[in-house]
């Protein structure tokens, strides 16, 4: 995170965070990786901080290559307008921004942390939640490409995405994004300490669910494109269910003919 943020003083723009992200939770599980070595079982070890890396590695590639050439995103833009310009600014992007999401990475990842440590094989909540990882990432990565085809079709500028997953959820990707954090709990929940750290999945589903992601998204969408109050009406907002019937009006009777 303080790398990302000497980037971000250096260009003016703060977005790279989001890159950070997913690298900053693969850092600290390869970290664990290696500190556990002796410590836990070897198979749980690998299984979590495999899972870890690949999820952390696809969602900061992906971030990057949207990003590519873009300017400073708004949600981050509207943040750092409310502290003066100058140092004072930039003390308030490393509290608010990085210092911030640090805290969050650690906070999230303790299942994590703590299944590396645990002595045992994986049981059948590991692979429990090893399949829900699976489900998680298929969720997130499918979501990603059918949005990306979709906005690289010029014929669908100002359309809103309602084919594929998100025919059945605004928002496949957040929705994925919390079936891995519970799949990633799911391998500490093996052991009686694991459950310790429950509010760390639920923190996670919070902030995208209700926090910073849908929300503000949402807000964005609706200002901006025509059809979004259509879309919402039939459409899950989190969870994949089947779209919903919009009712009609009925059609109007037919006017009588006047003698």
């Amino acid at each position: 995170m303080l790398t990302a943020f000497a980037a971000g003083v250096r260009t003016g723009r703060h977005r790279g965070v989001d890159v950070a992200w997913g690298l900053a939770f693969t850092a600290v599980a390869l970290s664990g990786f290696a500190l556990s070595d002796g410590h836990g079982n070897p198979e749980r070890r690998l299984l979590a901080t495999v899972l870890v890396t690949v999820w952390g590695l696809r969602l900061s590639g992906h971030i990057w290559w949207r990003a590519r050439g873009a300017t400073e995103d708004p949600r981050y833009a509207r943040m750092l307008a409310r502290a003066p310009e100058g140092p004072a600014r930039t003390r308030y992007a490393l509290r608010t921004v990085y210092l911030l999401q640090a805290a969050l990475v650690w906070f999230v990842s303790l299942p994590v942390q703590t299944a590396q440590y645990l002595p045992h094989p994986p049981g059948v909540l590991a692979w429990a939640g090893t399949a829900l990882w699976a489900v998680g990432l298929f969720f997130e990565t499918v979501g990603d490409r059918q949005l990306a085809r979709f906005k690289a079709d010029p014929a669908n500028r100002g359309r809103i995405m309602d084919r594929g997953l998100w025919r059945y959820t605004r928002h496949p990707n957040y929705f994925g994004d919390a079936c891995v954090w519970w799949g990633l709990f799911l391998l500490a929940a093996d052991a009686p300490v694991g459950w310790a750290f429950v509010l760390s999945p639920v923190l996670m589903t919070w902030l995208l669910a209700f926090g910073s992601g849908k929300p503000l998204l949402e807000r964005q969408m609706g200002a901006q494109r025509p059809g979004w109050a259509e879309y919402t009406a039939r459409t899950s907002g989190f969870v994949p269910l089947p779209p919903r019937r919009t009712r009609t009006a009925p059609a109007a009777p037919p006017a009588r003919p006047r003698p």
